[in-house]
């Protein structure tokens, strides 16, 4: 079970600052996740299983890993659904496919190479929901998570409810060697390495915290706490330009308010009736679509929060991804892009 949620007073008094934001492309992607910029040309992964690139304004598909068709719930695994997304180092795309596994993705070409597959079990464990990742400078290494060996995406609110443990993973794209560097972590997700290198951060979603897992120095293989009992349910991570990290929230936990999340996390019986008696379409109904983004220092303290109370202007967001002084929030199911001018808040 949580703690008590943090007050949301001081830098995380609630405001409407992510009303500021402005929609892009609306209604010409479906659920754009993760983000990342070569130039001034972006790239998303989209529900529909495309890895998108917009130039100019225009949206092309780059690549697809899956196939169609796509739209159900059923589809899903088969369409493919890629979420975190990054640049690496010769410019080319490394993809995280929940359903799939780990990719490059030649973003000139859409040549597709699969580095690991989600068919391959790691040291005896399943892959079933791959979901973030990040890349070193060199390219060498890339840190990302498996949500769960049990859950696929599809199932993300059983994982939530259950809140199942699984771990980070390391692959050395030299040796091509896939290692399990943590285990026990609960709803892993999304995954930042420090501006150094020398730790990566990681998101337990369900317990509203971050872990630090040290790469290299003296600490190396070593494990700690970066944030506990965050006032929300913490999806992905980026860096931010101040040397702190960008965190979107998955759902909030309002203090003073009602926290349904904080409610069940301490009466499994209820949860296990409720997941008997609705289904995965209704209970998403029931999550407050309260917008909550906090930047983080590089001690992991709070320096600003931007809020939007009712989910006005951005919805759902998944990913806060810093380019040229613009916040672009990527979103697990808007049909578009929200861009926040930095300078304007």
């Amino acid at each position: 079970s949580l703690k008590e949620p943090p007050l949301l007073t001081g830098v995380l008094e609630p405001n409407i600052e992510l009303r500021k934001a402005e929609r892009l492309w609306e209604n010409q992607l479906v659920g754009p996740e993760s983000i990342a910029h070569i130039g001034d040309v972006l790239f998303t992964g989209t529900a529909d299983g495309k890895i998108i690139k917009i130039e100019d304004g225009e949206i092309h598909t780059v690549a697809r890993i899956g196939h169609g068709p796509c739209g159900t719930r059923e589809d899903e695994p088969r369409c493919g659904r890629p979420l975190g997304i990054r640049v690496g180092p010769n410019n080319t795309l490394f993809v995280a496919d929940a359903y799939y596994g780990l990719y490059e993705v030649d973003p000139g070409t859409g040549e597709t190479k699969m580095l690991v597959s989600t068919k391959t079990p790691v040291e005896g464990q399943k892959l079933s929901f791959l979901n973030d990742l990040t890349v070193t400078r060199d390219g060498r290494k890339i840190y990302f998570t498996d949500s769960s060996s049990k859950w696929q995406r599809r199932d993300y609110l059983s994982l939530l409810m259950e809140g199942t443990d699984d771990g980070l993973l390391e692959y050395d794209t030299v040796t091509k060697e896939v290692k399990v560097l943590m285990v026990g972590l609960r709803f892993p997700n999304g995954v930042q390495l420090s501006p150094a290198e020398d730790f990566v951060l990681v998101q337990e979603t369900t317990m509203a915290r971050i872990r630090r897992y040290y790469v290299s120095g003296l600490m190396k293989g070593g494990a700690d706490m970066f944030v506990e009992n965050m006032p929300g349910l913490p999806d992905n991570i980026r860096l931010s330009s101040s040397g702190g990290y960008w965190v979107a929230m998955a759902a909030v936990r309002p203090n003073p308010g009602f926290s349904l999340v904080d409610f069940l996390s301490e009466k499994p019986w209820i949860k296990r009736m409720i997941f008997k008696l609705l289904s995965q379409e209704t209970l998403t109904k029931f999550v407050p679509k309260y917008s909550l983004v906090v930047e983080l220092s590089e001690t992991g303290s709070y320096r600003r929060s931007f809020h939007d109370p009712n989910g006005v202007t951005a919805a759902y967001v998944s990913e806060a991804h810093e380019h040229n002084g613009h916040l672009y929030l990527g979103s697990f199911r808007s049909p578009f892009i929200c861009r926040l001018n930095l300078q304007h808040v």
